[in-house]
């Protein structure tokens, strides 16, 4: 656990959430899940002004790997977009939890996160799953 991760939480499908300022939140892949995909070479976010809904598909992200889908950790809508991305995906390899960051959402029921795994309950699930 690093300082940088130790307030964040996490979901089962491996995205991380950071609660910024009041209901907003700011979403991304854990290091784990970068790790699995290998090299990043094209991210499909929501749009501005989008709606997600917890647990279901926001977008895509693809590797040399495979094409996996992202997963919205809470529900509300999306009010900034990770527009740098687009043009260097790559740096959710290099820095998943900084520049790596996909989208900032107004969540529309901050209940949800009581569903998120904290980053001790979240390192348990990924060494469970490596058994």
């Amino acid at each position: 656990m690093t300082k940088a991760t130790a307030t964040l939480l996490y979901s089962k499908e491996h995205e991380w959430v950071l609660q910024l300022d009041g209901n907003r939140v700011r979403i991304g892949i854990s290091d784990f899940a970068q790790k699995q995909l290998g090299d990043i070479v094209f991210v499909e976010t929501p749009e501005l002004d989008d709606e997600v809904t917890a647990n279901e598909s926001m977008g895509t992200i693809e590797s040399v790997k495979a094409v996996s889908d992202l997963y919205s950790p809470v529900s509300g809508t999306v009010v900034l977009v990770n527009e740098e991305l687009g043009d260097a995906p790559e740096t959710i390899n290099d820095y998943p939890f900084e520049a790596g960051w996909l989208i900032e959402v107004e969540m529309s029921n901050p209940e949800e996160l009581d569903s998120l795994l904290n980053e001790e309950a979240y390192q348990a699930f990924i060494n469970e799953g490596e058994e």
